[in-house]
């Protein structure tokens, strides 16, 4: 699979001011600095096939560029793109290149070059700048080039060159910048969850007692790639009776049961934004009592959850409404004894539910940002999106009724913060009703 897989190969300058928007400010941001930014490169999966490829997400808001093997610099208040050359011996083999020229005047980058130029021009583009803005750690190849142009520059010191003096970590100023959506990207980020919704519905018309979790998988697949996503943005989880109390649960190769219920967890991606819903549904269309009982305390937890998230909320207030309305049910359905403030107080709840309420979603699926700031959860603000996903995990064990056994459920939706509260933007059936009307209506 070549570079251009996942992305448009052929464009138009108009689809990206977005990410020419978004230089500018990092630009502002940085000052007389510079900043340097890798794509990701293609990986070997074995002798000579690559792994299918993935840019890297912070390149990728900045430049919507989809080819590896590029770099972008940001200096003197100008973009510059190194990228592959045209190559048209190579083009027969591996698709489309756009080489610098075409590179430039499609993206709006101020100029372009041959990615063989690189390791010239970055010494002469860090001469004398105060800082240097990169992700040291992220790109071990680009970690070495950078090093390299630094010790050149160092040569030239008896001539009055010097290098930056300051290296700023560039996350830290593009997780800022990435955790608040823009138009762009929440259309996008709706266009995949649009996809992912239909691809849930669609396992569910198709679950039958018998079959396998890999042909629910094969399902979502199909659906996803069919409404045009570039596929799953992360392995997605099929997990039948007690393999839904695994959490990441990820094989996928076991039979259906016959009055189990199979959680799936699975969201598409688009133009690089992930979707991320998790919906859990009995494999023979009817959920038994045990299993309504458990599924409606997860579902009001859910709600309880979105009605905490509104601007000047904290981070963790979703987590707190819900935790509190699943230890009343799990009191309820005699897994735990005593007061739920004492149970949330000592985390005995944890036993079955021992993950957060939900986390950042963007150009990944979990998504940059920070969640607290000091020992302080961070206020949600419009225009941030995130996961709400609470679940029940109810393992055999002698004090656990029989009934309740490898319950695993969980139900998440993706939701985006307003000015006035929140929308949640995942539309896949929800509610018990909804479930089974759908599932007594397969073929």
């Amino acid at each position: 699979m070549n570079a251009q897989s996942r992305a448009p190969r052929r464009v138009t300058s108009k689809q990206y001011r977005p990410q020419k928007a978004r230089r500018e400010r990092l630009l502002a941001g940085i000052g007389e600095g510079v900043a340097v930014i890798p794509t990701a490169t293609e990986k070997l999966r074995n002798r000579d096939t690559p792994y299918p490829y993935r840019f890297d997400s912070d390149f990728w808001y900045l430049t919507a560029f989809p080819e590896p093997d590029a770099v972008l610099v940001l200096v003197n208040g100008r973009a510059l793109l190194f990228c592959r050359e045209k190559d048209a011996e190579r083009e027969v083999w591996e698709g489309f290149r756009y080489g610098p020229e075409a590179a430039r005047a499609v993206f709006g980058f101020d100029a372009a070059f041959p990615l063989s130029a690189l390791e010239a021009q970055l010494p002469r583009l860090l001469a004398d700048k105060p800082a240097l803005w990169h992700a040291l750690g992220q790109d071990s190849e680009n970690d070495a080039r950078i090093a390299r142009a630094l010790n050149a520059v160092r040569d030239m010191s008896r001539a009055g060159v010097r290098p930056p003096a300051l290296l700023h970590d560039l996350r830290q100023t593009l997780d800022a910048m990435r955790l608040i959506k823009d138009t762009t990207e929440l259309a996008l980020m709706q266009q995949a969850a649009e996809i992912a919704a239909a691809g849930h519905l669609r396992a569910m018309r198709a679950c039958r007692p018998g079959r396998f979790e890999y042909e629910l998988e094969a399902e979502l697949s199909y659906e996803f790639r069919r409404r045009g996503a570039a596929g799953h943005a992360y392995t997605p989880i099929v997990a039948g009776g007690g393999n839904a109390c695994v959490l990441h649960y990820v094989e996928n190769d076991k039979r259906l049961p016959d009055g189990g219920l199979v959680l799936i967890d699975a969201g598409s991606e688009v133009c690089g934004y992930a979707a991320d819903i998790s919906r859990t549904f009995p494999v023979n269309g009817r959920f038994s009592a045990a299993q309504k009982d458990c599924y409606e305390i997860v579902l009001a937890a859910q709600a309880a959850a979105v009605a905490a998230i509104r601007p000047g909320a904290s981070f963790d207030a979703p987590h707190v409404a819900a935790v509190r309305v699943l230890t009343q049910g799990m009191v309820d359905l005699r897994l735990l004894s005593g007061t739920v403030d004492g149970l949330v107080e000592s985390g005995a709840y944890r036993r079955f539910y021992m993950h957060r309420t939900g986390h950042w979603l963007g150009l990944d699926v979990h998504d940059v940002g920070n969640y607290r700031q000091g020992e302080t959860w961070i206020p949600l603000a419009p225009g941030m999106t995130l996961t709400v996903e609470p679940g029940l995990y109810i393992r055999p064990a002698p004090d656990v009724p029989k009934p309740l056994h490898d319950i695993g459920i969980r139900i998440e939706d993706d939701v985006i913060v307003t000015k006035r509260g929140c929308q949640v933007y995942t539309h896949a059936p929800r509610t018990v009703a909804e479930i089974e009307a759908v599932m007594q209506g397969r073929d």
